[in-house]
């Protein structure tokens, strides 16, 4: 595997050179991933990222895919356009048949080249929600509930925590101000005229440490029937503590995906600090699944203890769903390929749209991708904070699939 780390981690990258490598030699499948490890959502890079390397390091110890191994490139954006730019151009340099977009104004950016190189890139659970249309977007796959999806969810939920009715209820939308943050927006707008809910925005600057203003807005002078929260980074463990503090219930609230994490209850004091909390998951939280078993007895085969990421289960298991995804995509390009690993960006494309039925096991929802549907359904399950863990609290579901739907085609 190659790790390389630009922008303020440069000079010790270099230094690394057991990390170094060449072009993909003949048996070998390389995949590029960006990465967050020392910017401002570290607290999800650090914990996602290691999470992939597991699944790839897993399937290569079984003899890889149709015998031909996967060597993952990861390089460390930074949470910044510019070194993600110039990461994808790398990663098309050693010949990466996919690559895993990390954020979602890099998706934005990427897009373009994506289409132009004809590489498949993947955005879970964040990017842009009209993505989810294949036809569109050929090479740009969602592969997650979208924030489209989370935003039809977290207005759903809502609906059913006021007993049935959303009309004259006063809703509260906290987000991160950046393109991820303002993505939700149109579906919002959307099921505000078709419910009849007031719905009322406050944009928290980057890098999300300052809220207490908009908080006391929406607990005091606004007083939120309930609150969608899409904050990421630091900001969600601000946000828990900053609600606590103005007393509104964290049960009247729920969060989007990225702040879902335990890194993110652990920045706001531990379980005790969030009890009550709901958040969104687009793959599964806890330890409870037979492919994290197979991980642990991997390592425990080479002598060593279990991987400490592994307790962040939220983010390491998204990074590991996404590495199956990828492999199972690349597993069906090589099959049409007859076991050669000298496949495309394009037969990968191929294979991701091949994808049916994909759950590993119960860590992800049953995944179908198609060439009309890039986002696999858009599926989320609802948790919440009790006792010293994420408790489910739903099945897997989609809200307002129809009108996320008719948005999709429609490109808006």
């Amino acid at each position: 595997m190659r790790h390389v780390r630009i922008g303020l981690m440069a000079a010790t990258v270099l230094a690394a050179a057991a990390f170094q490598a060449g072009t993909a030699m003949a048996g070998e499948i390389v995949v590029g991933i960006q990465c967050d490890r020392t910017g401002p959502t570290q607290t999800v890079g650090t914990f996602l990222c290691p999470g992939y390397h597991d699944y790839v390091k897993l399937v290569n110890s079984r003899g890889g895919i149709m015998g031909n191994k996967v060597r993952v490139m990861e390089i460390d954006h930074e949470y910044k356009v510019p070194p993600g730019m110039e990461a994808y151009q790398r990663f098309k340099k050693e010949g990466a048949v996919i690559v895993g977009i990390y954020g979602t104004p890099h998706t934005q950016a990427l897009t373009p080249l994506l289409h132009e190189d004809k590489i498949p890139g993947t955005s879970p659970g964040f990017g842009s929600a009209a993505a989810a249309n294949g036809e569109k977007y050929p090479y740009l796959f969602p592969i997650a509930a979208t924030y489209w999806s989370q935003a039809a969810v977290g207005v759903k939920f809502a609906k059913e925590q006021l007993g049935g009715v959303l009309k004259g209820k006063k809703i509260a939308y906290i987000y991160y101000d950046n393109p991820a943050g303002r993505e939700p927006l149109p579906i919002l707008h959307k099921l505000r005229d078709m419910e009849g809910f007031e719905l009322k925005e406050f944009a928290i600057p980057p890098p999300g440490v300052e809220m207490k203003v908009q908080v006391q807005d929406i607990a005091r002078r606004y007083r939120a029937d309930f609150v969608l929260n899409h904050t990421f980074g630091k900001a969600p463990s601000v946000s828990i503590n900053e609600f606590t503090r103005q007393g509104y219930p964290l049960k009247k609230m729920i969060g989007f995906v990225w702040a879902a994490g335990e890194s993110n209850i652990m920045g706001a004091g531990g379980w005790s600090k969030a009890q009550g909390f709901y958040v969104m998951q687009f793959a599964g939280a806890g330890s409870k699944y037979k492919v994290l078993d197979d991980i642990k007895a991997l390592y425990k085969s080479e002598g060593k203890s279990a991987p400490k990421e592994m307790a962040s289960t939220v983010y390491y298991n998204r990074g590991l769903m996404a590495a199956a995804v990828h492999l199972k995509g690349i597993e069906n390009a090589v099959k049409a390929k007859g076991g050669s690993s000298k496949i495309t960006g394009e037969d990968v494309k191929n294979g991701l749209e091949q994808v049916k039925d994909f759950s590993l096991g119960g860590i992800l929802p049953p995944m179908t991708l198609t060439t009309k549907d890039h986002e696999g359904g858009g599926w989320v399950r609802v948790f919440q904070v009790q006792g010293d863990g994420f408790v489910p609290v739903s099945d897997w579901q989609h809200g307002y699939r129809e009108t996320v739907m008719e948005m999709v085609t429609k490109g808006h």
